[in-house]
């Protein structure tokens, strides 16, 4: 296939997902330059909607399932709104590959058809709009995974180009659920960037700061999320690829160890390496909407369905056990107690990443909570075992399908040509690597309890999502700050704290922005309103207490914020 070919076949695609948005819904003039408009979430995006679209579409996923599980909403209605302003989300910055809108009402008409016979909901998710990155196969629905090469073919599934008539295992659960599925998120190329761009729809903006990026690789998640276009939806993590774009986003992004959400017969890159497993995690604008989607998924037992999910299903007494250490810290005769590394001794840091690790501690000081310095066995190492195992097919997965169309690859996807790959004994000595670097940071965490007062070791960390806030194009240069958890398999929740600030992110402005490891070399006007995260990372299989904490301290978070 030609240069020539090629782009016009992604054109081509490009404006079939344009046609798709109905004519009603299409803008009537063009969007004003990111120069000019920057932000275009909150009042910009809600001058294309109703008022009761406003309502339903700014509820979050917990909100929006108490009144469709109630009969109170129809299907239909949030259905309809969500769609619609979806459709403009990706007018506004480019963050869908998949829209398949038509389908979405006629199975919302069902699921309303279904409650009025029988007076009750099909599921707990009866009713609420999910939107999925583009790797998870739905029946009827293309997936590309941004590849041109892809186009017209359903590829995705090993040996089976059109197995894509069978839908993911996760699809299937949501349907069982009663979640409405209506669009597919746009996603880089080869999935392993930092930055969502590829030769079918371009480049996804940050919708905070059209002039920054959304992240990657679920960054047209993010992107839709921070529009409200999407309650909730589904991305997927090797690296950082749910956490940084919820970061970028000012949302919450859940990346669970293996094995507890099915990634059963979703679209990958390089599938069969195991090494370091990709999985599968929520986003959402609200800690308690992750909860109820994580809960909501385990409910369907997908280690029946998914050789590789583990039996552990929704665990209660974590729940609750986290939540008595809460209180008790609230009474005053106990605390709960975290590491702070604002650092991983490689990259420094953005002032605004400084300040919005700052102000966590603070709160965390204020609540009574024991702060602790973090200093584990080098982040250097997990860097390298990453990055050797990302490369160890020296590139050759990347290389195929980029060779079906012969497109080239953006500059932000960096692609080894003809490097080599590892052997048997390689990969073995690098699992073996990786296990005791896992060995060694695991006996580093027990060793906390001799610092903590409370008896045991901290029961979380605080961290940078990046060394940035949302990033300028092609400045995405180490996932190392979230590459480390991967390398772990820890359990790790992304938490919203602020903005950065051209008039407060500035050097001797906040004496508390001093050290080493902050780097003030940054454009603070480009920056300035980019969301600020940051991670909260506990030890492996421990999801249903850092999201118990990441509510309850984002929450605690956004109260001290209003106070300022």
């Amino acid at each position: 296939m030609t240069q020539s070919d090629w782009r016009a076949q992604g054109e081509a695609k490009r404006q079939s997902i344009l046609n798709a948005i109905p004519d009603k819904w299409r803008l009537k003039g063009p969007v004003p330059a990111a120069t000019e408009q920057r932000d275009v979430t909150g009042t910009y995006i809600q001058q294309f909607l109703n008022e009761r679209e406003v309502e339903i579409t700014e509820s979050d996923a917990v909100d929006i399932v108490a009144e469709t599980t109630s009969g109170r909403w129809f299907a239909v209605e949030v259905a309809e709104a969500f769609c619609h302003r979806a459709a403009i989300a990706h007018q506004l910055v480019s963050c869908l590959h998949e829209i398949f809108f038509d389908a979405a009402i006629e199975d919302a008409k069902k699921l309303d058809a279904y409650f009025a016979e029988h007076k009750a909901p099909i599921g707990p998710l009866h009713g609420l709009p999910v939107s999925l990155k583009d790797q998870f196969h739905i029946k009827g629905v293309e997936t590309t995974m941004g590849y041109v090469g892809w186009i017209g073919t359903f590829q995705g599934q090993r040996d089976d180009p059109r197995r894509a008539t069978k839908e993911s295992e996760l699809v299937r659960e949501l349907r069982n659920l009663g979640a409405v599925l209506y669009c597919k998120t746009s996603v880089p190329t080869t999935l392993m960037a930092g930055e969502t761009v590829n030769n079918i729809i371009g480049y996804t903006w940050n919708p905070k700061n059209r002039l920054l990026s959304c992240g990657g690789s679920s960054g047209g998640e993010g992107a839709l999320l921070a529009l409200r276009g999407s309650p909730a939806g589904f991305g997927t993590d090797i690296g950082g690829s749910v956490r940084i774009p919820a970061g970028f986003n000012f949302l919450y992004g859940l990346r669970p160890s293996s094995g507890r959400i099915p990634y059963e017969s979703a679209a990958n890159s390089a599938d069969g390496q195991s090494t370091i497993l990709s999985v599968v995690g929520p986003l959402a604008r609200t800690a308690r909407s992750l909860t109820l989607l994580f809960k909501a998924v385990l409910s369907q037992k997908p280690w029946l369905h998914d050789p590789l999910a583990l039996e552990i299903p929704w665990r209660d007494s974590i729940v609750q056990d986290t939540h008595s250490l809460i209180e008790q810290a609230k009474s005053g005769t106990s605390s709960l107690a975290f590491g702070i590394m604002p650092w991983d001794g490689m990259t420094p840091i953005h002032p605004p990443i400084a300040r919005g690790l700052r102000l966590v501690e603070q709160t965390l000081k204020r609540l009574g909570h024991k702060v602790v310095p973090w200093n584990p066995p080098s982040h250097e190492r997990a860097h390298e075992i990453a990055s050797k195992t990302f490369g160890m097919d020296g590139g050759a997965d990347f290389r195929h399908h980029f060779n079906l169309s012969g497109e080239t690859q953006a500059a932000q996807v960096i692609v080894q040509e003809n490097g080599a790959q590892l052997t048997a004994s390689g990969i073995a000595a690098l699992n073996v690597v990786k296990r005791e670097y896992q060995k060694d940071y695991m006996d580093y965490w027990n060793s906390t309890a001799a610092q903590t007062g409370t008896g045991r070791p901290v029961d979380g960390v605080f961290c940078p999502l990046a060394p940035h806030a949302a990033v300028m194009p092609e400045q995405f240069k180490n996932v190392g700050y979230t590459s480390f958890v991967n390398v772990l398999d820890y359990s790790s929740v992304s938490i919203p704290v602020t903005f950065a600030d051209k008039t407060v992110d500035v050097q001797g402005k906040d004496s508390s922005l001093s050290g080493e490891y902050i780097n003030w070399d940054y454009d603070a006007d480009t920056y300035d309103g980019a969301p600020v995260g940051v991670q909260l990372f506990g030890r492996r299989l421990q999801e249903e207490k850092m999201l118990t904490i990441a509510e309850y301290i984002g929450e605690e978070i956004a109260r001290d914020l209003k106070r300022v």
